[in-house]
């Protein structure tokens, strides 16, 4: 079940007291937050591009959690920040730069690696 991060002081939050890892496309910041689900919040920038740049990366990244949240552990807020290299870029680009975040935070699963 995808819960998302929607208030402004949530990200900061995140932002401030979490950790980051990044790769060429995307920023994963994450925190514990002391309850039994993931909490995601996906921010894509105006350097991106357009609207429909943005909207269509944000689509992917959305995509990506959807299909492979069950490989990660619970009760993380992550948030994702899309680089202005990820325009453009297919599903599977975003999908293997999001599971390699995953693995540099040591948030999936062993069963699932």
């Amino acid at each position: 079940m995808f819960i998302s991060i929607s208030k402004n002081f949530e990200f900061l939050n995140v932002y401030h007291h979490g950790k980051s890892y990044a790769n060429r496309y995307l920023v994963m910041y994450i925190l514990k937050n002391g309850s039994s689900n993931n909490r995601y919040g996906i921010t894509v920038s105006k350097k991106v591009g357009n609207s429909v740049v943005r909207h269509r990366v944000t689509r992917l990244i959305r995509e990506s959690i959807r299909l492979n949240e069950e490989k990660f552990a619970r009760g993380y807020d992550i948030v994702i920040i899309a680089r202005n290299t990820a325009k453009g870029k297919k599903y599977s680009d975003i999908a293997s730069a999001f599971l390699h975040l995953g693995k540099m935070h040591k948030i999936l699963r062993d069963d699932q690696l």
